[in-house]
């Protein structure tokens, strides 16, 4: 009985202490100017961010395929700000890269995870500046530059920016649900211009393509009604953008929904949650994980509607143990009518389990 007291002692002390941690995460407030390039760099006063590019790109054998590069930045919730220590976690870095190619049939990715310092890994104030190893996402010029060296492909890509950035929800302030604490820093630079190389295979070839950037920060990960997300990112062939989400209660209803447009002259739009609908029009069953996805689904936005198709239906991505989520992250072609309006990305998550960081 004694051990069990002092365990429970233990347990209530070390809560207690992580509680006083989490408290002294920065939290997202309406009325913050993002200004950039200084918000281009890390916020690690917040308990999570990440930086985040997909496109696609069309390689010298004429073939159309779809990446991701994703570099996360967490800061664990029961580290001391006392605790001085140079071995002290102070911010995790994790990073998923993704190759969609039909030939393929299925996703190839790869993923890695290092504490930041020791010349290991580190995401970088001022400027977007953030590495693991010889994996990199850095801004070069006006646009940026990314490399990756994994152990099925291999990224060298520039993107050049073509238009201004689009500040989501409320000049930055992207709510995620009806409790306005659910929120977090969001930007997004649709339409970038991609060109570079990729090796597949033992063979490289250059590469030219769309992409999409997005940087978001935050100390909040999801309203607890919420089990999941859709969210899509859209470069229209005419020059226009749309990021738009929708945040899922367990029930598969749509909890929250918003969006931005970001029309071919450059004028940006903040869509309200009533102006956002997706409708799931087909799923596919993944044998590993046994989640069906709405692979292909409906956008309505206002009074504009059009559908998302999958480039294959495998785009799903197990990060194991680096953030605990089985997600689905594809290419999509985006339809009007039968025909090919636009390309982009659609992002799925909570299907295989509640997401949970």
């Amino acid at each position: 009985m004694r051990n069990i007291f002092l365990l429970l002692c233990s347990l209530f002390a070390t809560a207690i202490a992580y509680a006083d941690e989490s408290n002294s995460f920065a939290k997202v407030l309406p009325g913050y100017a993002i200004t950039l390039p200084h918000d281009a760099g890390s916020h690690p006063e917040f308990r999570t961010e990440w930086w985040y590019v997909t496109g696609w790109l069309t390689g010298a054998d004429k073939r159309e395929r779809g990446f991701q590069i994703t570099f996360f930045r967490a800061r664990p919730g029961n580290v001391s700000a006392n605790n001085r220590s140079k071995f002290s976690p102070r911010h995790i870095l994790f990073a998923h890269v993704a190759l969609s190619d039909p030939v393929e049939g299925k996703l190839l990715h790869a993923q890695r995870t290092a504490r930041a310092g020791f010349s290991l890994a580190q995401a970088n104030s001022g400027s977007t500046d953030v590495w693991i190893g010889d994996w990199s996402l850095r801004q070069q010029g006006d646009g940026y530059a990314a490399k990756i060296r994994a152990a099925q492909f291999e990224f060298d890509f520039q993107f050049q920016m073509n238009g201004v950035a689009m500040l989501n929800g409320d000049n930055g302030y992207s709510q995620k649900s009806p409790n306005p604490l659910a929120a977090s820093y969001y930007y997004s630079i649709p339409q970038l211009k991609l060109t570079g190389s990729f090796l597949l295979r033992g063979k490289r070839q250059s590469v030219l393509g769309t992409a999409w950037f997005d940087h978001e920060w935050s100390s909040e990960y999801l309203d607890r009604r919420a089990s999941g997300w859709d969210w899509a990112g859209i470069n229209f062939d005419d020059g226009s953008a749309l990021m738009a989400f929708r945040m899922r209660e367990p029930s598969g209803n749509t909890l929250w929904s918003a969006g931005t447009f970001r029309d071919r002259n450059g004028v940006v739009i903040a869509l309200r949650p009533e102006q956002i609908a997706f409708t799931p029009t087909r799923t596919w069953r993944s044998a590993r994980s046994g989640a069906d996805y709405p692979v292909s689904c409906r956008i309505r936005m206002e009074n504009r509607e059009f559908e998302l198709q999958p480039l294959l239906d495998d785009q799903e991505l197990d990060s194991g143990d680096a953030a605990r989520a089985v997600y689905w992250e594809g290419a999509v072609r985006a339809l009007s009518g039968g025909k090919i309006i636009g390309r982009g990305y659609l992002e799925l998550t909570g299907y295989a389990a509640p997401l949970r960081f």
